[in-house]
């Protein structure tokens, strides 16, 4: 009895001898992985065949183009050497030799020149083609004439023609043409007798020997062994795909010509049948297509979800906001990059993290007690709520929170979700805003003090005008020393100085007046010679009454020569005087004992263009936060001041192309000549003001030379 056949396997085992659903999942995708890879060997076969075979086709025709270009080539030569053969039969440089040479040289446009030569090979006859002027007209003939001599030469030994090597022959206008010499001896009962020499353009050889058909597809060129160019004809040039090369080797000459074609590399779709191929595979793709249709629905789900977590995170990531996410306990979950970015910590250490890192040191109590009680149910402010973090450098910043319950998917409350606001940029750009208010408001002072400038400088004029008038008008009324004996001369003599110095100072405070009113109006003022000692000379009385005030002493150094310079006197007169002034006024502090309150006034050029004024005082010296700002318009650090005087000085300095500098010196006081052995104690520092002025002569312009650092 025969064994019964076996049976599927049923009941609990059944479901373990079939494959698993990744099982089958592998084993479609490997054979839809194998059905698309040899409908894609198939196809791509089929393509390169075919692109193969038109490849092989284009260069064969190349091929053919070339071998006859050179025959044609080869055989014009000889055409035109069998021509000049039939001129060696009539007599040289005759009427009739010279009517035959011209048909010829009229049907080959390539013959430039023909020559008779005698033995000597001296030039007896010569016929030139109208076709070509300007024959060696940079270069004379007999200076060129060694290549055709040497032609010549071995024709005549080996009685037969013989070519040249090619040369080139420059002509007018920069241009020029690459020659061959062909060389045919006369012989007479066995003698040589001379030659004739035909010289041949070989680009208008290729021209006229080569077909129009192949010349309208190929660049053709002839070329010597190491592949310099000599000639070309055709288009101008080829693809470079399919080219093609022959030697012309005719009575000596050696040339290989090639062929160049337009044609470029076949396309993948070359002709007919490649596109019956591509269009089969296209319909048998289609097929493969609405068969793997079912597969790819079921994966739209699958990938519909991806989809929406990788837009999810898209979002989040474009986001400039901080997104944080904590549970019920405080943990974060979640941030996004922008917070990260924020923090300067990654997500990895945010989230392993039991206390934020972000938490200021100082700040984490109270930090901790606000999100216990946030945790405890308190509701956030709707409005958010300004906080400071710190990134991982330990820079604090300030941030704008808003937090809002977390629910999950089951409508359970699962921590908050917080959104964070870097608000340093806001900051920054509000106290910008802050100093460009109060830029404006400094135009708006400097606009206000202009109009009271120009105002006062109106007002101030005809009084001054009055003082001058009465001071003159009182030395005029003075007696001279000799009109009256009797009189007290010395009394006499202090009160006409005492009026002078009245007129002098009145007409110094006009001219200060115009001056101010031009510099505000920006006029341009007139700039004039003075000698350094001039200037100082002219605020020295003022500059001393001031000294004598405050105790201290007034020394000037000047190089000799005196300098010049070019200035507007005025205005330089008083940018020295507040100076001077600024320095006498920082000695008065009882901390400075009266013997080293010394204010040094030293001149001395620095280069061709530029003298250097400097003004040096042995004070407390500047602090730095106000040395920062100690040339800005309204700022001062006396009640009475009004902040103008050094910008002022350093518009006044700029305006006449030089620079206006400050600096703190040390200096260590000297003992009194009266009291040898007491030492004074050691101050600071001083403060030293420079400043740079055009010498005398110097050409005029800012932009011609820029004034040295002072």
């Amino acid at each position: 009895m025969s064994a019964p056949a076996s049976l599927p396997p049923t009941g609990p085992d059944a479901s373990a001898a079939l494959p698993s659903p990744s099982a089958r999942r592998r084993r479609r995708l490997l054979l839809w992985s194998a059905l698309v890879a040899l409908l894609v060997a198939a196809q791509g076969a089929l393509l390169w065949l075919t692109w193969q075979l038109e490849h092989v086709r284009v260069q064969e025709s190349t091929d053919a183009a070339a071998a006859v270009a050179a025959a044609d080539v080869r055989q014009r030569l000889t055409d035109q050497m069998q021509a000049l053969q039939q001129l060696l039969w009539l007599e040289p440089g005759s009427p009739a030799w010279t009517a035959a040479a011209t048909p010829v040289m009229r049907q080959y446009r390539e013959l430039m020149r023909i020559e008779l030569r005698d033995e000597a090979f001296g030039l007896h006859s010569t016929v030139v083609s109208p076709s070509h002027p300007g024959q060696f007209g940079t270069i004379p003939r007999q200076d060129m004439s060694v290549d055709a001599q040497t032609a010549c030469a071995t024709a005549q030994r080996y009685s037969t023609p013989a070519f040249s090597r090619t040369y080139f022959v420059p002509t007018t206008g920069g241009l020029g043409m690459e020659v061959v010499d062909l060389c045919l001896p006369s012989l007479a009962d066995g003698r040589a007798r001379g030659a004739m020499i035909g010289t041949i353009v070989l680009r208008e050889l290729l021209e006229q020997a080569v077909p129009a058909a192949t010349l309208r597809e190929h660049e053709v060129l002839l070329v010597e062994a190491d592949g310099t160019r000599l000639a070309r004809a055709g288009i101008r040039r080829g693809a470079g795909v399919y080219t093609a090369e022959r030697l012309i080797d005719l009575s000596g000459l050696l040339l290989p010509l090639r062929l160049d074609s337009v044609a470029q590399a076949p396309r993948w779709i070359p002709n007919l049948s490649a596109a019956l191929v591509i269009a089969l595979g296209v319909a048998l793709a289609g097929v493969v297509t609405l068969l793997g249709y079912d597969v790819r629905r079921r994966a739209t789900a699958e990938q519909s979800l991806a989809d929406a977590l990788a837009v999810r995170k898209a979002m989040e990531d474009s986001l400039v906001t901080g997104l944080r996410a904590r549970d019920l306990n405080g943990r974060i979950t979640h941030v996004n990059a922008a917070f990260c970015q924020m923090v300067g910590y990654s997500a990895e250490e945010l989230l392993a993290a039991t206390t934020p890192p972000y938490w200021p040191p100082e700040m984490a109590p109270e930090y901790a007690r606000r999100q216990a009680e946030r945790l405890a149910g308190a509701s956030p402010p709707r409005e958010g709520h300004e906080t400071v973090f710190m990134r991982r450098g330990g820079e604090r910043f300030p941030v704008l929170i808003f937090e809002a319950p977390l629910v999950d998917g089951r409508g359970q409350h699962a921590g908050w979700m917080s959104s964070v606001l870097d608000l340093g940029p806001q900051r920054r750009i509000e106290e910008l805003s802050r100093q460009q208010q109060e830029k404006l408001q400094a135009a708006s002072r400097l606009a206000t003090m202009g109009e009271m400038t120009t105002l006062l400088s109106h007002e101030l004029n005809q009084p001054l005008a009055a003082i001058a008038s009465y001071a003159t008008g009182s030395l005029n009324l003075l007696p001279e020393n000799d009109a009256d004996p009797a009189a007290d001369l010395p009394t006499q003599l202090m009160v006409r100085q005492a009026t002078q110095r009245i007129a002098e100072q009145a007409e110094r405070a006009g001219r200060v007046i115009r001056s101010v009113h031009q510099f505000v109006r920006r006029r341009e003022r007139l700039r004039e010679t003075v000698r350094a000692d001039e200037l100082i000379e002219a605020v020295l009385p003022l500059i001393r009454l001031a000294a004598r005030r405050s105790h201290s002493r007034v020394e000037i150094a000047l190089d000799t020569p005196v300098p010049r310079v070019t200035c507007d006197r005025t205005m330089v007169e008083q940018v020295l005087l507040n100076l001077a002034r600024n320095g006498i006024q920082a000695m008065e502090d009882e901390r400075i004992a009266p013997a080293d309150r010394l204010l040094e006034i030293h001149v001395h050029p620095v280069s061709e263009r530029w003298v250097e004024w400097r003004v040096a005082d042995h004070g407390l010296g500047i602090p730095a936060a106000v040395g920062e700002q100690l040339f800005t318009p309204f700022f001062t650090t006396k009640p009475e001041g009004m902040g103008m005087g050094l910008a002022m000085c350093r518009t006044v300095i700029e305006q006449h192309g030089g620079a206006l500098e400050f600096s703190s010196q040390a200096w260590v006081a000297h003992p009194p000549a009266d009291e040898p052995g007491h030492a004074l104690p050691r101050l600071p520092h001083g403060s030293v003001f420079r400043f740079t002025l055009p010498a005398a002569g110097a050409p005029p312009g800012r932009g011609a030379t820029p004034a040295p650092p002072v």
